[in-house]
């Protein structure tokens, strides 16, 4: 009768030492002499091209009179909408936001008597392709009592820079844990935990890759032409942090 062939199976976790479970069945929390336990903090900072832009456009009208005021503010409210929505896919989303008409009273007498009507409306606008950024933004400032803010860059809230800063801030506590073993002459031989920095009540890190505002200069225009601005994207700082506990064998302390 044949020999039974050997058979292959897979890996699993490696397992933990006896010497470092508690009688309840888990862990011991500061490890044992034969399976001491060893803490540390993983970080990484990446540096990456911005995804978006983001512009903040207040459109304003004033009048004497309140439905004119409010026509007018409904008139240049459009034009900046059809202007921006000429751009196509180069602007990833227009959101038009708090929108307000209130009367001005006037400075002087005791009687409550309107002077004028103040109207405004908030729009925003993320731009993908910055190479209509510079022109967009020109022809925007040139529109009737119309403010522009920005551009502020960003990367998306689902960007791959992200995913690939938390790996490398785990691949940065792996190392380090290995060679703190090494150090002693022993190895890794069991993950315990692994954690956000603040996930149990350290202090949480600064929003990764914050929006920040770049410095801009104007370029030549062509008579007649809005004026293009060069404008010069800002890369994005991401940054991550974790915390990681190992097990690792009994060090050589001789």
């Amino acid at each position: 009768m044949p020999e039974d062939e050997p058979t292959s199976e897979p890996l699993g976790p490696a397992p933990v030492p006896a010497s470092a479970v508690a009688p309840s069945g888990g862990a011991v929390p500061f490890g044992t002499p034969d399976a001491p336990r060893v803490a540390v903090r993983g970080e990484a900072v990446l540096e990456f091209d911005p995804e978006i832009a983001r512009l903040g456009v207040t459109v304003r009208a004033r009048g004497t009179d309140r439905r004119a005021a409010l026509e007018d503010l409904t008139r240049r409210n459009s034009r900046a909408l059809e202007l921006v929505k000429g751009y196509g896919e180069a602007v990833e989303k227009l959101e038009t936001g708090a929108l307000s008409v209130q009367p001005e009273l006037a400075e002087k007498g005791r009687r409550e008597r309107v002077h004028a009507y103040n109207g405004r409306v908030r729009l925003t606008v993320v731009v993908q392709d910055f190479t209509v950024l510079g022109e967009l933004t020109g022809r925007l400032a040139e529109l009737e009592l119309t403010r522009v803010e920005g551009p502020w860059w960003a990367l998306r809230e689902g960007s791959p820079a992200h995913r690939a800063t938390r790996q490398q801030a785990v691949r940065e506590a792996v190392t380090r844990a290995r060679e703190y073993a090494e150090a002693l002459g022993a190895r890794l031989t069991a993950l315990l935990e692994l954690a956000d920095l603040g996930a149990e009540g350290a202090p949480a890190l600064p929003p990764a890759g914050g929006l920040t505002r770049a410095a801009y200069g104007g370029a030549p225009a062509a008579p007649g032409a809005a004026p293009h601005l060069d404008l010069e994207p800002e890369r994005q700082t991401v940054r991550a942090q974790v915390t990681a506990r190992f097990l690792m064998s009994r060090p050589h302390l001789h």
